[in-house]
């Protein structure tokens, strides 16, 4: 059976497919699996062992509609479910299943602060997709596979050794998903630890300021430095990973190694918390419960629509310490 997975996008929601594709390779005999995203995201599965063939696109499906056709796939498991992967399946006209997205029940929770959501992770919808194939979830985190040429030399670049250093990610793409940088150096200061900050090259600058207000040798800004696959190497060879509820979150929970996650607009309710069905305790959840206004979106504002920030700074340092440490 020749099956086509499709989702274009996040980070967050590519990685969580993983556990998907995992489960129809291993429970349909002689399967070949096809994995259909953006370019920007390949790296993030062309190493899957589950994944047979990767293909991509730049902006428009339009660009590989010809191809998906002659692949004459059996079926087709959309994972995105928007207008884009509803048309695309019209064109190819192949058996195909989704997920449920619950928009009107997320809607509702952000705004009227009504809470209809299933206590269902994202992924256990995703396995709705795969139901009619006859494949179930086997109950185990996600997968996030590193080449060899990407792993970070820990030593040689930070002076620590793996599995002795906490990973704190500093960034998030809406600005009210992430910690404030006066907020992350109060963290530090209460940390022995080394501490590698992590982030993309839009992070470099908050990362050094982090660094000197910090005024800790033992804090490095690996920020820009690696890829996203050596940045999870980061997160995979860390003692412990304190992170925003970001795509990074979701890389960390394919590792086993404890989370520390703190949240800010988004909630956890939404579904998208870290996936480990077999293993709740190995992360922790930080939020500041009560807000009138939260969340006040699904996905996040570059800033606080009302001014303050609560959901942010009101968060306990010392109750996230405890966890840490």
């Amino acid at each position: 059976m020749k099956i086509l997975v499709v989702r274009f996008s996040s980070i967050g929601d590519i990685v969580l497919t993983s556990s998907v594709v995992r489960c129809l390779k291993e429970q349909l005999p002689n399967s070949e699996i096809h994995f259909l995203t953006k370019q920007t995201f390949r790296s993030l599965v062309e190493h899957n062992p589950f994944i047979d063939k990767v293909i991509t696109i730049n902006s428009s499906v339009k660009e590989v509609t010809s191809e998906l056709k002659s692949e004459n796939y059996d079926h087709i498991v959309d994972l995105h479910n928007n207008l884009r992967t509803r048309s695309l399946t019209f064109r190819l006209r192949r058996p195909t299943t989704r997920f449920p997205k619950l928009n009107w029940k997320k809607w509702q929770l952000v705004k009227f602060k009504k809470n209809a959501m299933p206590d269902v992770h994202v992924v256990d919808r995703y396995f709705d997709a795969v139901k009619k194939l006859g494949v179930k979830s086997d109950d185990k985190q996600g997968d996030f596979c590193i080449p060899d040429d990407a792993v970070v030399d820990f030593r040689s670049i930070y002076g620590v050794e793996s599995g002795k250093f906490v990973a704190v990610v500093i960034g998030a793409k809406f600005g009210t998903k992430q910690f404030p940088s006066e907020k992350l150096v109060e963290l530090i200061e209460g940390v022995e630890d080394p501490i590698v900050l992590v982030g993309g090259p839009e992070d470099k600058v908050l990362g050094e300021a982090i660094m000197r207000q910090s005024g800790k040798k033992n804090v490095f800004n690996s920020c820009g430095s690696h890829s996203v696959l050596g940045s999870a190497s980061v997160l995979k060879h860390s003692r412990v990973v304190v992170t925003n509820d970001t795509g990074m979150m979701h890389i960390a929970a394919c590792f086993d190694v404890p989370i520390v996650s703190i949240w800010g607009n988004t909630v956890p309710e939404l579904g998208m918390y870290p996936y480990r069905p077999s293993n709740r305790s190995s992360f922790s959840i930080h939020e500041v419960k009560g807000l009138a206004c939260r969340p006040c979106s699904k996905i996040g504002f570059n800033e606080c629509p009302k001014g303050h920030f609560d959901c942010m700074m009101k968060q306990d340092i010392d109750t996230i310490l405890e966890k840490l440490h």
